[in-house]
This record gives C-alpha cells, sequence and structure tokens, in this order.
C-alpha cells in the first residue's frame, strides 16, 4: 500500500477521521473492568489472544478472590493458574503476573509504575499494554496503543504504510496532535468492532469510508 501522499494530506485526514470518531463514540473508553490500578494490569495481561469479554468474565471472580497485591504474591502458582484456565496461554499468564506482583512490591514500593520504561519491565507487558496501562491510570501516555483494530483501520484508511506495530505508532504519533494519542485507539477499536470489521463486508457507505472512498477496495490483513 505504497503512496507518495505527504504528511499534510494524512493529517487533514485523521483530523477528520478522529472529528467523525468522536461524533460515533463519544463515550469510548477501555473495555476491561478494574477498581485498582493492579486489576487494570491483569486484565491487561489476561487480554493478549482474548477477547474483552472473556476476561471480565473471568476477573470478575478473580478480583472477587483475590482483593490485594500482597493476595498474588501469596498464591502459589498451581492454585493460581487454576483461576485462568478458561483463559489463552492462561499457564504463562499466570507466571507472568505472580512474577509483576512481586516486582511491582519490592521494586515499586506496591504502585503500579509510570511510565513506558519502567512499565514493560514486567513481566507480561509490552509497549502496547503498558501505554494502555499509563493512559488509563495517569491520565497522559507516552504514544499511541496500536493493536489489531488500530493496526489494519490505520492501513485501511491511508495513515500509514507499515504492518508492524511499533512503525505504525510512529507514523500515527507525526499524525496526530498529542492530546489526541490517548483516546484515538479506543476510538479506533470501537469503529472496527461496531462498525467496520475484519472480514469483507461493502464498506462504501460506512462514516470513515466516506472520508477516504479508497479503503472500500483495501482489506489489510488483521
Amino acid at each position: 500500500m505504497k503512496t507518495n501522499e505527504s504528511a499534510a494530506v494524512r493529517r487533514q485526514r485523521v483530523a477528520k477521521i478522529v472529528k467523525a470518531l468522536e461524533k460515533l463514540f463519544s463515550k469510548a473508553t477501555i473495555a476491561l473492568k478494574f477498581s485498582s490500578p493492579w486489576e487494570l494490569l491483569v486484565a491487561v495481561v489476561l487480554s493478549a489472544q482474548n477477547t474483552d469479554k472473556k476476561v471480565n468474565e473471568v476477573t470478575e471472580k478473580l478480583f472477587q478472590k483475590y482483593q490485594t497485591l500482597e493476595d498474588y504474591v501469596k498464591v502459589s502458582p498451581k492454585e493460581f493458574e487454576q483461576d485462568l484456565r478458561s483463559i489463552n496461554y492462561y499457564k504463562n499468564k499466570a507466571k507472568n503476573i505472580l512474577a509483576a506482583a512481586k516486582i511491582v512490591k519490592e521494586r515499586f514500593g506496591e504502585t503500579v509504575p509510570k511510565t513506558v520504561a519502567e512499565l514493560i519491565t514486567l513481566p507480561g507487558v509490552g509497549r502496547k499494554s503498558a501505554i494502555v496501562i499509563q493512559g488509563t491510570v495517569y491520565g497522559f501516555v507516552e504514544g499511541v496503543a496500536v493493536d489489531t483494530h488500530v493496526k489494519r483501520l490505520c492501513r485501511k484508511f491511508g495513515l500509514t504504510e507499515y504492518n508492524t506495530p511499533e512503525k505504525i505508532e510512529k507514523d500515527l504519533m507525526e499524525l496526530l496532535p498529542r492530546e489526541e494519542w490517548k483516546d484515538f485507539t479506543y476510538l479506533m477499536i470501537e469503529y472496527g468492532r461496531q462498525i467496520c470489521p475484519a472480514r469483507k463486508h461493502d464498506c462504501k457507505n460506512h462514516p470513515l469510508t466516506k472520508i477516504y472512498p479508497a479503503a472500500a477496495h483495501i482489506w489489510p490483513k488483521p
């Protein structure tokens, strides 16, 4: 999907896209349920390769059973694995969460860290997850979280030529005003879920396709 478009043209288009998305989804936000920064971290780690709906089903019981960071520090790995059995890759995620609990307690004084550099030192937390946690807990972000919806739709609407989250994020950070970085992810996720899913369909009359008509014929892989 190579293009000779200038950054200025893309900035104009993304501004129109954001305005349209804000009208469609005025309350777009993270779908995971949690009541503390640590619970958010747990939910985010569990959400990889799982739907938010499934994670919320599991964490509803999990967060009743484990109510403090110390509960995670003390529980046996075998018992904790059983609590996550219905989650994809539950053994590895159980290991990562329990290891992260000890690090948060010992290295960060039981407080989920603020910076991406610190967050990605926790097992199971990559850059995308770190940005999600940072923005949700602390209200600021150091980048744009690129999930599968963001990746697919940014290629579909000509905002990037790249296929890797790191390069897509770099493009978005150059195109979007910093104050829009945090919400852009959730706006795109809602659009992907509610209006324009990954499977091929007729989308020529969709709101964002009207802004960028070429998108009707572009179907990037998720």
